[in-house]
């Protein structure tokens, strides 16, 4: 990329980060007054946590996009990825509102799984219908397939409702979401930066810079919660980058961790005691078979320390996932 490219990728990032940074503690203080707020599971005291951050990160990476948008109009006299960039907007966006919804009628009424999957098939729609991504793909033993139709048909929705889903599922500790979120695209950004796909690069670096700013708040001790306001649109953006950065077959790798969640869960019939059991210390012991990958390193931190409290599990559950991603990475560049 050009080093004008370069200075503002730099500056909308900024842009997100500040922009989410600053918001982020008038929707704390707002939500908790309105009743938007929840238990935090795995502290002693129950404290209550404002809810529902991730609409102010989202808002963060969309009003950049647009400003993006903006400055490719006005300054550069460039139309050619509005298109694109307004599909993209879209994308996150749909999954924005049914993240909110799972969120607030979650708590009342209750989304069963099969409604959450049918409503993320309206995701990947903006993306379908401008035939977003490229239709050749290669297959392990046979080859280079040019797919036509069936990429925005079948890989697209696919790949859209898979990674949105997945997100979720590896979730309920602080600051593991966010983290998640910024090692999984930051893999994917390093990739995308190296073979050219600006756009998919520009989605990531706002997209981080915005998760960090929220991390901020939402490390432990928590002060505000994602909710599926945040996991929704953000596993929705994984695979945004994925399809128009050419970037499936890492994204699929990348993912490696939660098709792990999803087996451990599988287990208990994917309703299973996710969270743990608080100690009288303040430390976390499983509560009876291990159904989620935190629980594998509650269980590795006991063993080996004698003791595991959150902010240590999280923070084992992303080297898990560093580990991974540099894997990925290593694959990236043998090829």
């Amino acid at each position: 990329m050009p080093n004008m490219s370069i200075k503002l990728l730099l500056l909308l990032s900024f842009l997100s980060f500040i922009i989410c940074f600053i918001k982020l503690p008038g929707w704390i203080h707002r939500a908790k007054s309105r009743g938007f707020a929840g238990k935090d599971l795995h502290k002693k005291d129950g404290r209550e946590v404002a809810e529902m951050g991730g609409i102010i990160v989202i808002f963060s990476i969309v009003l950049t996009l647009l400003v993006y948008v903006a400055f490719d109009t006005f300054y550069y006299s460039n139309h050619n990825s509005i298109t694109e960039i307004l599909a993209v907007v879209a994308c996150i966006l749909i999954a924005t509102i049914i993240g909110m919804t799972d969120d607030i009628l979650g708590w009342r009424i209750g989304l069963r799984q099969r409604e959450k999957v049918l409503l993320t098939l309206f995701i990947p729609v903006p993306l379908m219908v401008i035939n977003a991504g490229e239709n050749i793909m290669t297959f392990p033993l046979i080859g280079t397939v040019d797919i036509g139709l069936l990429y925005p048909l079948l890989i697209v929705p696919i790949g859209m409702i898979g990674a949105t889903n997945a997100f979720n599922m590896l979730a309920g500790y602080n600051g593991l979401e966010a983290g998640m979120g910024i090692v999984i695209l930051a893999a994917l950004g390093i990739i995308s930066y190296s073979t050219g796909y600006a756009m998919a690069t520009l989605i990531i670096v706002i997209t981080i810079a915005s998760l960090l700013a929220f991390l901020f708040y939402n490390q432990y001790p928590a002060k505000v919660f994602p909710g599926d306001t945040l996991t929704y649109p953000i596993g929705a953006i994984v695979a945004i980058v994925a399809i128009v950065g050419n970037m499936e077959r890492y994204a699929v790798m990348v993912y490696f961790l939660y098709y792990i969640e999803f087996i451990l869960k599988a287990r208990g019939g994917l309703m299973p005691e996710w969270t743990a059991k608080i100690l009288a210390d303040g430390s976390l012991a499983v509560r009876d078979k291990v159904y989620s990958v935190p629980h594998v390193a509650i269980l590795l931190l006991r063993k080996i320390k004698g003791r595991a409290y959150e902010n240590e599990v999280v923070l084992v559950v992303l080297m898990f996932q560093v580990v991974i991603a540099l894997a990925v990475l290593y694959s990236f560049y043998r090829m």
